[in-house]
């Protein structure tokens, strides 16, 4: 009774319903029927049988009624997947966007990793500058796509490079001697014309006595800021306490990283290329002879790379003419040579 009560109610339905809605649902229930009449366990809808229901859903009000076969979240999730795929295709036909070029992309990177604080505007206007035809939002996208960390070496030799006439630095050496002793030298560098500040040799480099050469070497008049020294266990609390007293603030280097400190790295390896790599220490005396020459030779005659072949203490450059006579002058015992005009 209920069945046949159902179906005299749906055929009310229909009759008050006109001729285009019959029409559709018709042709929707022979769709579905077609898909489900195929010769396979599970029926598969293709692709022209969802391009069918998503262009019957835009015209049909009612065709979440006659839908069987699938969900009507189905059929919408198609429409969006066309969608996406059919704008996807117009901006690739219309725009018509140039490729950028792997030269291009480099240069984007490059400029990027050079200037960690820069942004995708920044780098937009140099781009500009260099007659480069592009948009923000490209160099924004390539920007994303590259690295981002900053580079710790590039931070730190730009730290060094704009505060080098606030900066010294420290270290130790070893020197074996004849008698097969090993001799500790001491010094302070700084950094803006590499002058040797202080030095000094011992036996046993303890924190008290290097607590002292830095009362030596840092006057009350002096002008510097910042001491870079290594993790040395020799430089412990009696060394940053004299370093406070001298109004000195102490930036330890890395583990593991003597690049950081490499202006005194460097003149250790001067020292040893020029003087003693060509001889022998006899004691404390005779080093420290030695090392007071070859600092007054390093100030004075000894040009230096990064000075741009200048001498720490800013020796006058001759006047040379053609045919005037040169003379030199030994230094260290006639290891090294001055050279100057005759008079």
């Amino acid at each position: 009774m209920f069945r046949l009560l159902k179906l005299l109610f749906g055929l009310l339905l229909r009759w008050a319903r006109s001729r285009r809605d019959l029409l559709l649902e018709n042709l929707g229930l022979r769709q579905q029927l077609a898909v489900l009449n195929q010769r396979k366990q599970r029926p598969r809808l293709d692709r022209v049988d969802k391009l069918f229901w998503v262009a019957v859903q835009r015209v049909w009000a009612d065709w979440k009624r006659s839908l069987l076969i699938v969900k009507p979240e189905t059929v919408v999730r198609w429409h969006r997947e066309g969608f996406r795929k059919y704008w996807r295709w117009r901006s690739r036909r219309e725009m018509c966007r140039k490729r950028l070029s792997r030269e291009m992309r480099e240069l984007i990177g490059r400029m990027g990793t050079e200037n960690p604080t820069w942004g995708a505007p920044r780098i937009h206007g140099e781009l500009l500058k260099l007659g480069f035809d592009l948009s923000e939002r490209t160099v924004s996208r390539w920007m994303r796509r590259g690295s981002r960390t900053p580079d710790n070496s590039r931070l730190w030799k730009a730290f060094l490079s704009n505060h080098r006439e606030a900066i010294a630095a420290m270290d130790f050496f070893t020197v074996p001697t004849l008698s097969f002793s090993v001799l500790y030298c001491f010094f302070v560098i700084a950094h803006d014309r590499r002058r040797i500040l202080h030095f000094n040799v011992t036996r046993h480099p303890t924190s008290l006595w290097i607590a002292q050469q830095l009362r030596e070497a840092f006057p009350a008049d002096h002008v510097h800021e910042f001491l870079i020294f290594d993790r040395d266990a020799k430089f412990g609390n009696e060394v940053l306490s004299a370093m406070s007293a001298v109004e000195l603030t102490s930036v330890r280097t890395s583990f593991k990283s003597p690049w950081q400190n490499g202006v005194a790295e460097r003149w250790v390896g001067s020292r040893r290329r020029d003087l003693l790599d060509h001889g022998i220490a006899l004691n404390e005396r005779h080093l420290k002879r030695v090392l007071v020459q070859y600092v007054d030779y390093y100030h004075a005659d000894r040009t230096h790379l990064g000075l741009r072949k200048e001498t720490p203490g800013q020796r006058k450059t001759a006047v040379g003419i053609e045919g005037c006579r040169v003379v030199s002058m030994p230094r260290l015992g006639g290891l090294h040579h001055r050279y100057d005009l005759a008079a």
